[in-house]
């Protein structure tokens, strides 16, 4: 018997499906576990900043919206909504723009 015949068909995925598949939104989020003490407070604020520019900059990526310039701060504000955080800054939506452009 050919070695072909005995190979299973791979599952489709999102490009190659007859119908959309679809994604889990909002998915669970990881335990959180408490920061380390004794840092000045400028660095648990930056730490902050950048974990929810960064789980904003994912859920855009998620939603279709993969270029910089297509993230305009109501995009932004808008998904962080839709995820469940609180409305963000001017600064975190230039930081989740600075997250996908870096990340290309």
């Amino acid at each position: 018997m050919p070695a072909a015949a005995l190979t299973s068909k791979p599952l489709p995925t999102q490009s190659t499906a007859k119908r959309p598949v679809l994604l889990d939104l909002p998915y669970a989020p990881v335990e959180k576990r408490p920061l380390p003490p004794g840092r000045p407070r400028e660095w648990y604020v930056t730490h902050n900043r950048r974990l929810k520019a960064m789980r904003l900059a994912i859920a855009l990526l998620d939603s279709g919206v993969y270029m910089p310039n297509q993230a305009r701060n109501e995009t932004i504000r808008d998904t962080a909504e839709l995820i469940g955080v609180h409305p963000p800054s001017d600064t975190t939506c230039h930081m989740v723009r600075a997250l996908m452009r870096y990340a290309r």
